[in-house]
């Protein structure tokens, strides 16, 4: 096959100079690399194997490649056609971002340039050794092989042709080459600016070629999919099969927005022939039989370099707003990244410096954090669910709220019901009592404590004893309400600490700082918290809280309402009191009164332990609210989230050994490395916001519109 020409007059008025300019500048910038960074507007070219994609692709771009029926494109090959005065062709390899930095230098550095067609096969064989690919050797490369071709009958026009599919493997192609060609294709199908050229063939059921399959699962809508049917000529004429294509090609069967297209190519056996052989015997073929009546924008390839070459510029014009959004905000990340790494540091007063800036950062970082001041663009959006670790005042005031209802609902040890059977759920670390099961534990308990008071009084130690065995779950609610406040703080310094350092100066701080601090923080809070426990543990009960006298009355006055209501109950013989009854009978007022007054009066050995209960529970209700408070307030607050900004400050930098500034703030060849790598990255992203600004506002040559009528 030798150098094809072809007419472009049909495709001169599809760009205007600038917008052929924004062809050329993305396509800069997919050769600068900035495709490993965002996803670019671009035309992807997928089928099975043996589909005739790269027959379409020489169809479309008139270029030659060394194509035989017994081998398939082994890597992707993005074909850059422009329109230029001169004959021209360059070859070109952009490794990919799996390979070694040696290789990357190696085959970044490949890159051969010719001024006819004639050596380019031999040019690609050299690039496919280049990348280790042979016979006997690696069979398939996911690096990117760059063809530029320019001359006076190009179209404008930047496709992509990616390794065919493979159905099973064989002796030359393993199943890690089946797996390695369909992720290759799965991953620039995925990417979202990819106008996705899906090729089926007429030669076999196109419900069982893979393609179909995996462009549905990258563009579930179809709204970026362009299906391509080659080999009509394979059909017979009048079959089923042939009805079946027929509707297909019009849209029917599998529904793609951009619609279907045909053509009809030469066989790559059919020994020598020209572009212009090709095109004759394509117009002579779908000027017959079904193909007839296809709509002449559905059909032939010069039907179809138009259709592509609108399609690319409207969906780079339509993506230009969102491309450059993206650019700059992988832009801000990466400048984010090189402010963390700092600027390069190699002797003791540079790390020193280093790490003040670090510990300046930190304490303004906190401080925002427990005033409650989220402006910093480190707590993200509060609508997010992902930045909720950081606003860590929100964190603690949440905590302790749950603390509070947690200790208020499980904090005492008996649970004193109203009746026996009662469905209320007892609580972990609870027993659940009736009041009269109570008042029976408490008799045998003044019993055995009985000293000089008067019959019907009792000893006021049995309040303590009584108060220590109801408190009793106070220590394990409370010591796992301080590790839960620890932990979050714990997470909170961890998510600081990455935030305003490089990921190795991260590591090292928080291992030498940041962990060792909160490990003396816990220990100082869990001694706090045993100081708070010790007086309602150890101390007879003491209160000045007005409260306590008036939680006495109210709870005298609960029982005796009770008492009331059940000896009316009993009286009047209802099961309940309501606000309305009527009787028939007249009612004993004197016996009612008489009830009554009993009902008050317990017995001489039931007085002392109701007032026992009642003062036990009063305290205790005034206890827990000093408790709950004061472990908000002088453990939480005081001992833990107020010395969170002190872990790490300048004046502890200050006086830092030199060994350990070194240990901490030392930048390792990696972090080298890593300056680098970014360095180059937001000099790319840079130059391709600029570019990209440039064209804000261009006006298509067309929208990435459906199909043509």
């Amino acid at each position: 096959m030798v150098t094809k020409w072809f007419n472009t007059d049909a495709l001169e008025g599809l760009c205007t100079s600038e917008q052929l300019d924004l062809l050329n500048s993305v396509d800069d910038l997919r050769s600068q690399g900035i495709s490993h960074y965002v996803s670019l507007p671009q035309i992807i070219v997928c089928g099975d194997q043996s589909s005739g994609k790269s027959s379409v692709l020489e169809a479309i771009s008139g270029v030659s490649f060394p194509v035989k029926s017994s081998l398939c494109t082994r890597f992707p090959t993005e074909l850059v056609l422009r329109k230029h005065a001169q004959v021209g062709v360059r070859v070109s390899i952009v490794p990919h971002h799996s390979r070694s930095e040696a290789e990357k230098i190696s085959l970044g550095g490949f890159s051969e340039t010719l001024n006819s067609f004639e050596g380019l096969p031999d040019l690609i064989d050299n690039a496919k050794s280049a990348m280790g690919i042979s016979t006997h050797g690696k069979a398939f490369a996911n690096d990117l092989l760059r063809v530029e071709v320019s001359g006076p009958d190009r179209p404008h026009l930047t496709i992509v042709d990616l390794p065919g599919l493979i159905h099973s493997e064989t002796r030359q192609q393993s199943a890690s080459d089946v797996q390695l060609v369909q992720e290759v294709v799965q991953s620039y199908m995925k990417e979202p600016r990819s106008i996705i050229l899906a090729v089926v063939s007429a030669k076999n059921d196109f419900a069982n070629q893979i393609v179909l399959r995996l462009a549905r699962e990258a563009d579930q809508a179809g709204n970026r999919t362009l299906g391509v049917i080659t080999k009509p000529d394979t059909l017979i004429p009048g079959s089923q099969s042939e009805a079946t294509f027929v509707s297909l090609a019009k849209n029917r069967d599998v529904e793609f927005r951009l619609g279907w297209h045909v053509l009809k190519n030469m066989d790559s056996e059919a020994g020598t022939w020209t572009l212009a052989d090709r095109n004759t015997k394509e117009i002579e073929f779908f000027a017959q039989g079904v193909w007839d009546d296809m709509p002449a924008g559905l059909v032939g390839v010069n039907a179809l370099r138009r259709r592509l070459s609108t399609l690319l510029l409207g969906q780079i014009a339509a993506e230009l707003p969102s491309l450059i959004h993206e650019i700059r905000s992988k832009s801000d990340a990466c400048s984010r990244q090189l402010k963390q790494l700092g600027k390069p540091r190699t002797t003791p007063t540079e790390q020193r410096i280093y790490l003040l800036n670090l510990s300046q950062s930190f304490q303004s970082l906190v401080k925002c954090a427990v005033d409650g001041t989220y402006n910093e663009p480190f707590f993200g959006d509060v609508h997010r669910e992902q930045g909720n670790q950081k606003r860590i005042r929100a964190v603690v005031q949440n905590i302790n709220e749950s603390f509070a209802e947690r200790i208020n609902r499980r904090g005492h040890y008996r649970d004193i019901r109203p009746s026996v059977g009662s469905s209320k759920r007892t609580e972990k670390g609870q027993i659940a009592v009736t009041q009269g099961e109570y008042i029976e534990d408490i008799k045998r308990l003044l019993s055995k404590t009985r000293g000089c008071e008067l019959p019907g009084t009792f000893n006021p130690m049995i309040v303590r004893e009584l108060f220590l065995e109801q408190s009793r779950p106070w220590e394990e609610i409370a010591c796992s309400h301080v590790k839960e406040v620890w932990k979050a703080s714990g997470d909170f310094l961890e998510l600081a600490i990455d935030y305003i350092a490089d990921e190795a100066t991260s590591a090292t701080l928080l291992r030498e700082i940041i962990r060792p601090a909160l490990s003396e923080l816990r220990e100082i809070v869990d001694q706090k918290i045993r100081e708070l426990l010790d007086p309602h543990q150890k101390s007879h009960p003491i209160t000045y809280n007005h409260s306590f006298a008036e939680n006495i009355q109210r709870i005298r006055n609960e029982r005796e309402e009770r008492q009331i209501t059940q000896c009316l109950e009993s009286f009047l013989n209802v099961t309940e009191l309501s606000t309305d009854a009527y009787f028939d009978d007249s009612i004993d007022l004197i016996g009612l009164r008489k009830s009554l007054l009993q009902s008050l009066q317990p017995s001489r050995t039931d007085y002392a332990p109701y007032e026992a209960l009642d003062c036990m529970l009063a305290y205790y209700q005034v206890a827990l609210k000093r408790f709950i408070d004061d472990v908000a307030v002088e453990v939480i607050e005081t001992k833990l989230v107020s010395f969170l900004s002190n872990i790490f400050t300048p004046m502890s930098v200050f006086t830092m050994p030199d060994h350990l500034v070194q240990r901490i703030a030392g930048e390792s060849e990696e972090s080298q490395m890593i300056r680098e790598e970014l360095t180059k990255k937001l000099e790319i992203l840079n130059k391709g916001a600029d570019t990209c600004r440039r064209f804000v506002g261009i006006r298509s040559a067309g929208k990435l519109a459906a199909m043509p009528q």
